[in-house]
């Protein structure tokens, strides 16, 4: 190993935080990496031999060296001093392909296990309940799953062969030194402490300039991670906010330019540090040894081979000097890894899960109290932005609530924000087990059927759908991805969006943007609807599936929603109260407890809590002896404006962006 590479790892290495040497580790990691090192044992045995190899061979150079003068240039033999450069040659051809080797078995253990840690680290993931990602920060996780990941690959490969490496190589070399010289030997010895101290008092300060530069460049990341999203641009556009979003880039940017200049001079005072002690104790060795050449005690290649072991001394010392900093580090990314692989789902499968049958569509809660977890229950205080144990006991938000759906009927839930409307539909499709009492599909205590079949037999849609940054055609076939396009055309046509689909030039394949954004809201939400369509669901949960509309785009959207409930069992929250008045049954959700139950002309005629939410909604304004405009929606008719008119479409969407461009002008976005 050439010195110089072994300086710029030896700079790595003090500059990593030493903070991490101070953490606590789980017991049993060790025996738990080697688990998933097990998997690789061949390819790290193979690994371990070449750095073995590598290591020996670096003694080869000065003893052929040595025999060059010693044996060939002294006594005029240039036979031997042909074959013995030659030697040297093929030492140099070998070290290239070890090299390549060792590069080649690194690549396949890192990779490796990076892929067997990200894919379990997902699937992991994936299986939490909505609560631990109501409380992570998705940051954290995606660190979780590249920084972390990648640390703990180190282990196994950097921090390992470095430390064999370097282990291999000071043994053999300060093994040759001795036997060709102890006297110089233990010079070169007695002079590292002066070689060691400058490394470190640099090193220290180079660990903290790199957790400023680090905390800087993550500040910088987060601004533009906040700006460059549609909602963050538009905020700052529509406050007029442009220039001081540049001004305080521009500061943050000036600040990590700044740190990385000092960053910089710090790393090539320690590069120099390096270099020149090493020149200098060089120079010791040639000064004193020089002169027991010349006093005979012996030869001029054994000198010539202590000054260039002599390089190979320093390096691995002052590597091995912080390696404990490296191999906590990889030891710690493990620990962060693990403690995402050991928190466990709090909705988990039973092993003997039943299969919910495909058909079922009756909805069922029998005295159902629910409080929602606490944060150490679904989540890890290391993956929240405030780490803080909550002080207030759990409450519940759910009391002895029983009711029953019967297949295709409507139960609408209304109530004041906060009752537990949402509640009730997180239980019926089991993002959260209930505290006591039960909920039942088709018969069946939904902690007692497989996730799979329950979540293939009930569909939602919320008030704010996630669609994909892809196209319409992705989007839609999430549902189901065998669907042909004849399906997902028509879905789009029973969704009321035919029309508009048929206008854009690619079609399906248009890109519906970051979360949808070039949708309007009416749109996102019939593409939502269109998707639930696809998936067939024998139940339907509706959270506020109208809510933050313009008028317009409520009625397309009530339309599709009347085709989709059509044979279905459905639960619908709704804060307008004149998209339910046709349900079956209504439900006043108050405290947590359902307050009154009924159709809508029963629970108006005993003019209780329903009956002053509607009269809220629906009463005459002063002056105009008129009802709210929202009760005209009722009937799917163009809502009316006050002054008679009727409303333009409020959202502009993929079809005003299609008329902009056709225009010739630049799409303003969606409304």
């Amino acid at each position: 190993m050439t010195a110089p590479i072994t300086t710029w790892e030896a700079m790595r290495s003090f500059s990593r935080d030493n903070s991490v040497t101070r953490q606590r580790l789980a017991p049993g990691l060790v025996r738990r990496i080697a688990r998933y090192a097990k998997p690789y044992r061949k390819d790290i045995a193979g690994f371990l031999v070449l750095v073995a190899v590598a290591a020996g061979l670096g003694i080869a150079n000065p003893l052929l060296f040595k025999a060059i003068i010693d044996n060939g240039i002294v006594p005029g033999n240039l036979h031997l001093v042909v074959w013995l450069a030659v030697a040297v040659a093929g030492v140099a051809l070998l070290d290239a392909g070890l090299s390549l080797l060792q590069r080649w078995y690194s690549a396949r253990l890192g990779e490796g296990l990076i892929y067997d840690l990200r894919v379990e680290v997902f699937d992991h993931v994936q299986r939490m309940p909505v609560a631990f990602f109501v409380r992570a920060q998705t940051g954290s996780l995606v660190s979780r799953l590249n920084n972390d990941v990648i640390g703990a690959q180190r282990a196994l490969t950097s921090t390992l062969s470095s430390v064999v490496s370097n282990v291999l190589s000071l043994v053999i070399v300060l093994a040759t030194m001795f036997a060709l010289s102890w006297q110089i030997t233990v010079i070169a010895l007695v002079m590292l402490p002066l070689f060691l101290l400058p490394v470190r008092w640099i090193g220290r300060r180079l660990q903290r300039i790199t957790r400023e530069q680090m905390k800087q460049d993550a500040e910088m990341s987060s601004l533009m991670t906040e700006r460059f999203g549609v909602a963050g641009a538009m905020l700052a556009k529509l406050y007029g906010r442009a220039g001081e979003e540049s001004g305080t880039f521009s500061q943050r940017a000036a600040r990590v330019r700044d740190m990385g200049v000092i960053s910089a001079m710090y790393s090539r005072v320690f590069f120099i540090a390096l270099t020149l002690l090493a020149s200098l104790a060089t120079a010791v060795v040639y000064g004193m040894g020089g002169g027991l050449v010349l006093a005979g005690a012996f030869q001029l290649g054994t000198l010539v081979a202590m000054a260039t072991l002599l390089n190979r001394l320093y390096g691995p010392l002052t590597a091995l000097s912080n390696v404990h900093v490296d191999v906590m580090t990889a030891l710690v990314s493990f620990d962060r890894v693990f403690e995402i692989l050991d928190l466990r789902p709090m909705i988990e499968e039973k092993a003997d899960a039943t299969e919910l049958p495909p058909d079922s569509a009756d909805v069922e809660f029998d005295h159902v109290a629910f409080s929602y977890p606490a944060s150490d229950e679904v989540s890890l205080a290391s993956l929240e932005s405030v780490a803080r144990a909550e002080q207030t006991p759990a409450h519940d938000v759910l009391h002895d609530v029983s009711f029953r759906a019967e297949p295709g009927q409507m139960i609408a839930l209304v109530g004041h924000s906060g009752a537990g409307k949402t509640t009730i539909t997180h239980l019926a499709t089991r993002l959260y087990d209930v505290n006591s009492g039960s909920v039942r599909v088709g018969g069946h205590d939904l902690r007692d059927v497989s996730l799979a079949s329950l979540y293939a037999t009930i569909g939602t849609v919320t008030q704010d759908p996630h669609l994909f940054h892809d196209t319409i055609r992705a989007n839609l076939a999430y549902a189901r991805p065998s669907a042909t396009e004849d399906e997902l055309l028509e879905a789009l046509r029973t969704a009321q969006l035919g029309e508009l689909i048929a206008e854009l030039p690619e079609g399906l394949d248009t890109v519906v943007g970051d979360r949808g954004y070039r949708l309007s809201g009416g749109e996102k939400q019939r593409l939502a609807i269109a998707r639930l369509l696809l998936k067939a669901p024998s139940i339907v949960v509706l959270d506020e599936a109208t809510a933050h509309l313009d008028s317009e785009s409520e009625v397309a959207v009530q339309r599709a929603l009347k085709t989709a409930l059509v044979g279905r069992t459905s639960l619908v929250i709704a804060h307008r109260l004149s998209t339910i008045r046709e349900a079956d049954r209504i439900l006043v959700i108050s405290d947590g407890r359902i307050a009154e139950e009924g159709t809508h002309e029963e629970l108006l005629a005993r003019n209780g809590g329903y009956a002053e939410l509607y009269r809220t909604q629906f009463a005459p304004r002063p002056g105009d002896g008129h009802a709210h405009v929202v009760d005209a929606r009722v009937d799917g008719a163009r809502p009316v404006r006050a002054n008679g008119e009727h409303s333009a479409a409020a959202g502009t969407g993929l079809r005003g962006e299609l008329g902009a461009q056709v225009n010739g002008a630049v799409p303003a976005g969606p409304a």
